[in-house]
């Protein structure tokens, strides 16, 4: 039965994409005419007779039982019928030694787009999506809609296949998939992740071990950014395990105070003094010790706890702040960043104004932090009103790695920005390297034509010191000041940074005609 299923499935397929095209029907009159003329009224008595049937096979008159197995916003196979044909696949590939292979596609971003759009354009995306995945198929391959905006699409076993053909496939069918979408009057632009598997490379020669192969490649490539392309790998499944094994322990993490901000002091080029501290995320794991950053923010992002880490660190700066203060020791501001999820959040200013008045702080305390890259990108309304609704409350707003994100000066104005952080990259060695110091003094000149302050990153040496404060750049932060370091450590580090001081010649910026 489930083979005569897969055939029925198969042919009725074929039918639709091959004999029912637009294409085909739209000429389908002249067709009829032109059998009249040539055959007589024999070949339309047959034609009247045999259109029917084949519809009926194709599946354009049912509306029954057969139709609940077909996705109602997109008409693909649901997961079940697709995993039907891709069993059916397998076997008579291996029989022949011929290749099948099975591909899922994601549109990127997608609550994102849906909070956007709205739910019937997203569902008018989806349809369109799934009939552009058709058109880049060949007639005996078939496409089902997994779940949401994921979609998944197999080979019908073809002779000779490798990874350089698969991959492709794989970029037409991105290409295809990632086509504009008209939806009232204007054109949406989506991307689309895509990852594939080869019958012979995935863990078991069987439908359900393929699709999975395919769909972790999927989330592999989501992973990397968005319109990522990845080929299943047995090392693969390993990081994935290993990844989700992570964010469970993040979820403890959370739960258990594991993560908490670390301070780096920033200090002024001119007086040495401190001018603030940025807070940067730490997981002190209870069993593999520090875990660094660059393992575990990913996912973070990934899980969907972005928001989760910001309510953290914003806690937890406004608490350092207030125990700061009642130690006597002066630290004017914590920056803190914030990611375009948290951004995105309409109640954002809400929860920070809450978090001041708890700690009685004052909103220039609290630096809000947002990277260049964000503001560069960004048409979101909601991102754009909150770093606005923030400003006008009273908090700073820093434009992190400014330089490698190419936002404009009118995106500067709109979002209020106060103050640049000149990425690390234009600071290495900015002693040495002249091109570095052109660029470095453009910036700065720039941003002294906007009024707006600086703050260097990423400082490691006393030469990049003494050459970032003749240049002119306001203040400085990075390991060549201090590492970040836990709360507990921070009043000790101002204490003896306080005390050298007065010990430290002033170096003095470069006067500007």
């Amino acid at each position: 039965m489930r083979g005569l299923k897969g055939t029925y499935l198969k042919l009725r397929r074929v039918l639709r994409q091959g004999f029912f095209r637009p294409q085909i029907v739209t000429f389908l009159p002249a067709l009829m005419l032109a059998g009249y003329w040539f055959g007589g009224e024999g070949v339309i008595l047959i034609a009247a007779l045999l259109f029917p049937v084949l519809a009926l096979m194709g599946g354009l008159l049912e509306r029954g039982d057969s139709s609940g197995r077909r996705d109602g916003a997109t008409d693909l196979l649901l997961r079940e019928d697709f995993l039907d044909l891709l069993g059916e696949a397998i076997p008579r590939a291996e029989a022949q030694n011929w290749t099948t292979a099975c591909f899922v596609l994601e549109i990127d971003d997608w609550p994102t787009l849906v909070e956007r759009v709205g739910k019937t354009a997203a569902e008018t995306v989806l349809r369109r999506t799934g009939e552009r995945i058709e058109s880049a198929m060949r007639g005996a391959d078939f496409a089902a809609r997994l779940d949401g905006p994921r979609f998944a699409v197999g080979l019908d076993p073809v002779r000779r296949i490798n990874l350089d053909t698969a991959l492709g496939i794989a970029e037409r069918l991105q290409g295809s998939a990632g086509q504009a979408v008209s939806i009232d009057a204007t054109s949406m632009h989506v991307s689309v992740s895509v990852g594939f598997c080869l019958h012979t490379r995935a863990p078991q020669r069987t439908a359900n071990a393929l699709l999975a192969a395919a769909e972790a490649a999927a989330d592999e490539a989501r992973a990397n950014g968005p319109g990522g392309t990845r080929a299943y790998s047995r090392e693969m499944q390993a990081q994935i395990t290993a990844r989700h094994a992570l964010v469970d322990d993040l979820l403890t993490a959370f739960s258990e105070g594991q993560i908490k901000p670390w301070f780096q002091p920033q200090i002024s080029t001119d007086t040495g003094r401190i001018t603030g501290m940025e807070a940067l995320a730490r997981w002190l794991h209870p069993e593999r010790g520090m875990i660094a950053p660059g393992d575990f923010l990913p996912a973070i992002e990934q899980a969907g706890l972005m928001e989760r880490l910001g309510e953290v660190m914003l806690h937890h700066s406004c608490a350092a702040l207030r125990a700061w203060d009642r130690a006597g020791v002066s630290v004017p501001t914590v920056g803190v960043n914030f990611a375009a999820a948290e951004l995105r959040n309409p109640k954002l200013c809400d929860r920070v104004k809450w978090e001041l008045d708890r700690f009685d702080l004052r909103p220039e305390r609290i630096t809000i932090e947002v990277l260049e890259s964000v503001v560069a990108d960004t048409d979101d309304d909601t991102i754009t009103r909150n770093i606005a609704n923030l400003a006008t409350m009273g908090c700073p707003v820093d434009l992190d790695d400014f330089g490698t994100g190419h936002a404009s000066i009118s995106s500067i104005r709109r979002f209020a920005v106060s103050r640049l952080k000149i990425d690390r990259s234009f600071v290495m060695r900015v002693h040495e390297d002249r091109e570095q110091q052109k660029m470095v003094s453009a910036i700065l000149l720039m941003a002294e034509q906007l009024d707006l302050d600086t703050l260097a990153e990423g400082v490691e040496s006393i030469g990049e010191h003494a050459m970032l404060a003749q240049l002119g750049c306001g203040h400085i932060q990075g390991f060549g000041l201090a590492r970040p370091m836990p709360f507990e450590d921070t009043i000790g580090w101002i204490e003896k940074h306080n005390a050298k001081i007065v010990e430290t010649p002033i170096l003095k910026g470069i006067a500007r005609e």
